[in-house]
């Protein structure tokens, strides 16, 4: 990890999914993963994670066999508990029923011949997203299960998504509203904004002199990003993720243009049945004009 005075290091971006997977899905890093897992998770102490197994560790033959692929960190507990962790930089309007999809995929994987339902472990997606999502709460951490809708009781906790929108924790870290001293879960995501924030990542190796599994991930973080093939493979990834987020903002602005003009269409529509109206009560055509907004010249034209 960088020394105090030393001069400050070009970091990847550990929210482009091939850097996140590089330290939080690498064999060998479990203890990160844990510590991560153990603060997203809000388990009480007796039940806190002690082992995981990473259960698709080879991003290397994923990301060069498509790099479109989703670089997502699956695991595993010692209990048998299934993890997905994915990340998203641009909003692709489907993040509730792809996380409902992928905690289907990995609940229904476990199933063997003569397997007993009731010995299906629990699923949990966690999605990590750098935009608003969840319009209704100002919170960047919320956690969804299965309750009835009246009396509230939980009707099974095998189901568990779990929504982190990186803009809200940034919006409460700049108010001071929380301390990524006091808050893990706080520690370890903004941990993914260390590469464009300095102050950030300053205060994140203070914290590191005092939390060894972080000062594991911000030295493995520093050699991965000082290993040159593994920055060319980043640089890569980056790209495709970032003209991704491209295409959609600009799929975004063309359907905003085209709702617009087809407002303006239906506005000016309404203008000529009411300009039509006003003419056949016998209304001038200058009233008609004050009335609709519409020309003199225009008006003129109904009216033939």
């Amino acid at each position: 990890m960088r020394k105090a005075g030393e001069s400050m290091k070009e970091f990847i971006s550990l929210k482009i999914d091939y850097a996140f997977k590089l330290i939080f899905g690498k064999e060998g890093n479990e203890a990160i993963l844990i510590a991560f897992l153990n603060a997203a998770l809000k388990l009480p102490q007796e039940r806190r994670i002690e082992a995981i197994t990473i259960m698709n560790p080879e991003l290397n033959k994923e990301y060069q066999g498509d790099k479109k692929s989703i670089l997502d960190v699956r695991a595993e507990t010692s209990e048998g508990v299934q993890i997905n962790i994915e990340i998203q930089l641009s909003n692709q309007y489907d993040m509730e029923k792809r996380s409902l999809y992928y905690w289907a995929e990995m609940y229904s994987r476990q199933i063997r011949e003569g397997m007993a339902y009731k010995e299906l472990a629990k699923a949990v997606t966690i999605n990590i997203l750098d935009f608003n999502y969840l319009k209704q709460t100002p919170n960047y951490h919320n956690m969804f299960h299965l309750y009835e809708d009246e009396e509230k009781f939980q009707l099974t906790d095998a189901l568990e998504m779990h929504f982190m929108e990186l803009p809200k924790l940034l919006t409460k870290w700049r108010n001071r509203e929380i301390s990524p001293w006091e808050n893990e879960l706080a520690r370890w995501l903004l941990l993914l904004e260390g590469a464009d924030n300095q102050e950030i990542l300053q205060t994140l190796e203070e914290i590191a002199m005092k939390d060894p599994v972080l000062h594991q991930a911000m030295t493995a973080w520093e050699e991965t990003s000082d290993d040159p093939r593994i920055r060319e493979a980043y640089f890569d990834r980056r790209k495709a993720v970032l003209d991704e987020k491209a295409a959609i903002r600009e799929a975004e602005l063309r359907l905003k243009e085209a709702l617009e003009k087809g407002r303006a269409a239906g506005i000016a529509a309404g203008k000529a049945e009411v300009a039509k109206k006003l003419l056949d009560l016998g209304f001038e055509i200058t009233k008609v004009a004050e009335a609709t907004g519409l020309s003199e010249k225009d008006i003129k034209s109904l009216k033939d």
